[in-house]
């Protein structure tokens, strides 16, 4: 469960090993709940979405997500990127961002899923999974080998899986493939593409508020969707879906010029379309269909988030040059464009309380001539030059890494159909600092300084309201001390930090799978991580990590008073929200001959969930294990291979996270004196209950 790092920086590693034994349906988020810095909430147990990073007081909106290096999808549609057999590792970066990276909103790190390398012969893995919620799942993987003389090798796998929602009625489908290509020269020039496409209708989940949490918890009485038409209350789960596409592509090339020169170039694309469905209500009498017949009052009617278009391309491109046999030094560029259209239509429920698609002009709403398609575009556009200088010394025992990132950004929001616009020009400059010593093969220790700001996102900022003023862009100041030891017994990894942030963004839930952004004031967070494990003694691996966290907020955030008054909360001092103070975890591993297994706890300490304090969650545990068998070689079968995965062996009703961050959920006394009014409360991340997945697999 832990390996032996080097880097300057902290960097924690999850191994294909440790991938193999979890289940096939795991994304990257279920994979690195064992970390120490790191609380990760996911909404499900079959994979078919993401959820959400809570790292060092700061979440997963202010993480780089990576696969090879290319921005990927955000941490709540984190399966659409790749499947889990076609991951080599999963590594997180948690207070470090690399300067040649295509990323800035890092200030909680960079965690990047390294894709599968093609084989050199030809063959392939098949694995076949059953389980709780009926889970089905099915995965082929293709492997070209090398072609011919070419140096060309590939690889294209498939999947399909099928599962109910553990909470409340639905049915979720998810088909994913998966394509890589790489080409070495005898010189170490290379060039390699991973392509990923995923396509899925999953139910869009209702988020529990603490009192229906509380009930859930109490009496049984749950808040999923309901299995038949309801013509009330027009929650049916056929009419709140998620239907999606998802198109990713990575191309990185790496060519050795000369004996001293090398250039990287790294483009990358990512595209993804689709509409999400839920209750909007009910006609008033008021509005027709497209042939101008009356909608008649009391009709279901669909509200829509319509994603027209979600891009986001660039490329990096990097010169690097020995200077001598102690120093190199690295010169890029980075372009990136992001560009987000949606609207928010409406149309007419179907009779049998299905949502149609939004495009269908049978059931769409208009106002006389006029279709009610409200709507907007947001985006940005980057242009970046860095600078990097790597000196080693003392038979690279010390190395120093000096580097500088320039930012240049254009950020645009328009809405429509009033056309209103607002936007900003902004410059950034970034440095990097990281310094490493290896006293011998046992002993390391390093620092480790950045400076970086986020931007609000593309698609967060579309779903906040227009307000004529874009939030502010976060900054953020860090550092950290680090210790490493290894011997052949046992690995130890120390990591101290500290963040200043100024203009913290949190994110709010807006409904239907949505999120917007509000600034926070500024923030102060410190604390360290402790990582240790064993090497392997009789088959046994224990691994144990800890983390100790201290973020107060520096400021008192604004808030108008019952009467309407601007003043603010009292927060200045408190416990930043989403930092809970310690989190743990234990990992046990077993391999002996055939046999395997490991099991995992985690626990998280109680956190406060919302700006002005009135609202926290409990310390909470969670638990998984995984058992299995690989038997000998069966004929065409090299590695037939039985397992089992369990997740929440306790059947813990528990809150793992929130969705968004609430204001307050009561009236607080603020600084003025007066009590506010109630703000909003926070919904919630609940663990899923029980679940079982068993899977054959073999390598062919």
């Amino acid at each position: 469960m832990m390996r032996v790092e080097t880097a300057p920086y902290a960097i924690q590693t999850i191994t294909k090993t440790f991938i193999e034994a979890r289940s096939p349906t795991s994304t990257a988020l279920d994979l690195i709940k064992n970390l120490p810095s790191v609380n990760v909430s996911t909404p499900d147990t079959s994979g078919m979405q993401g959820g959400r990073i809570q790292s060092r007081s700061l979440t997963d909106a202010d993480m780089a997500l990576m696969v090879d290096g290319a921005p990927a999808a955000s941490a709540s549609y984190m399966a659409e990127d790749i499947d889990s057999e076609n991951l080599d590792s999963v590594s997180m970066m948690p207070g470090s961002s690399p300067i040649d990276l295509p990323a800035t909103s890092a200030a909680a790190g960079v965690m990047n899923e390294t894709s599968h390398d093609p084989a050199h012969q030809f063959g392939g893995l098949i694995d076949f999974s059953y389980g709780t919620n009926n889970l089905s799942r099915e995965f082929l993987r293709v492997e070209s080998g090398d072609i011919a003389k070419t140096g060309v090798r590939s690889y294209l796998s498939f999947s399909n899986t099928h599962a109910r929602s553990w909470m409340g009625a639905g049915i979720n489908q998810r088909r994913h493939l998966d394509f890589g290509i790489r080409k070495d020269w005898e010189n170490g020039s290379y060039a390699k593409l991973f392509m990923s496409w995923n396509y899925e209708d999953f139910v869009i989940d209702r988020y529990p508020t603490a009192a229906q949490f509380h009930q859930y918890k109490d009496t049984g009485v749950g808040y999923g969707r309901k299995a038949e038409f309801d013509p009330s209350g027009n929650d049916y789960w056929k009419n709140n879906i998620d239907h999606w596409n998802q198109l990713f592509l990575s191309a990185p090339i790496h060519v050795v010029l000369t004996d001293k020169l090398q250039f990287d170039l790294r483009p990358y694309y990512n595209w993804g379309q689709g509409w999400d469905g839920s209750s909007g209500g009910f006609a008033k009498g008021n509005t027709n269909y497209k042939s101008g017949q009356t909608i008649a009052a009391g009709t279901p009617l669909t509200s829509y988030f319509l994603e027209n278009g979600a891009l986001d391309v660039g490329a990096t491109a990097k010169l690097g040059y020995d200077i001598d046999r102690h120093n190199h030094l690295d010169f890029g560029y980075w372009y990136e464009n992001q560009d987000y259209t949606q609207h928010f239509p409406s149309s007419v429920t179907k009779a049998d309380g299905s949502n149609p698609s939004p495009n269908d002009s049978t059931y769409q709403v208009y106002s006389g001539s006029n279709r009610s398609y409200p709507g907007n575009t947001t985006g940005y556009e980057i242009h970046s030059l860095f600078l990097q200088e790597t000196a080693k010394y003392f038979h690279d025992r010390l190395l120093v890494n000096a580097g500088f990132k320039y930012v240049m950004s254009n950020v645009w929001y328009r809405t429509y159909p009033a056309n209103k616009q607002m936007g900003q020009n902004l410059t950034a400059p970034l440095p990097h600092l990281s310094i490493s010593y290896h006293f011998n093969d046992h002993h390391q220790v390093y620092v480790n300084a950045e400076g970086d700001f986020r931007q609000p996102s593309a698609s967060a900022l579309g779903n906040t309201a227009y307000t004529g003023t874009l939030p502010k862009n976060q900054y953020s100041i860090k550092e950290e001390l680090g210790y490493r030891y290894n011997d052949k017994y046992v690995i130890v990894d120390l990591d101290l930090f500290n963040y200043n942030i100024t203009n913290r963004l949190l994110t709010t839930y807006l409904g239907n799978n949505q999120t917007g952004v509000v600034n926070a004031g500024n923030q102060t967070a410190r604390g360290f991580d402790v990582m240790v494990s064993t090497q392997p003694i009789y088959g046994f691996s224990p691994y144990v990590s800890f983390e100790y966290l201290n973020a107060r907020m520096d400021t008192n955030i604004a808030a108008s008073d019952a009467a309407g008054t601007l003043t603010a909360f009292r927060s200045k001092g408190t416990q930043a929200p989403l930092s809970p103070h310690v989190m743990a975890n234990f990992g046990l591993s077993y391999v002996n001959q055939g046999f395997f297994a490991n099991a995992t706890l985690h626990y998280t300490g109680p956190q406060s969930v919302s700006i002005a304090g009135d609202q926290r969650i409990p310390g909470y545990v969670t638990n998984t294990l995984s058992l299995g068998y690989h038997f000998k070689p069966v004929w065409y079968a090299k590695s037939p291979t039985i397992r089992l995965n369990f997740t929440n062996l306790t059947g813990s009703i528990v809150r793992t996270g929130v969705v968004g961050v609430g204001t307050n959920a009561s009236a607080v006394r603020l600084m003025n004196g007066n009590l506010s009014g109630t703000g909003s409360s926070a919904q919630f991340y609940v663990e899923p209950r029980f679940s079982m997945t068993g899977t054959i697999s073999t390598a062919f």
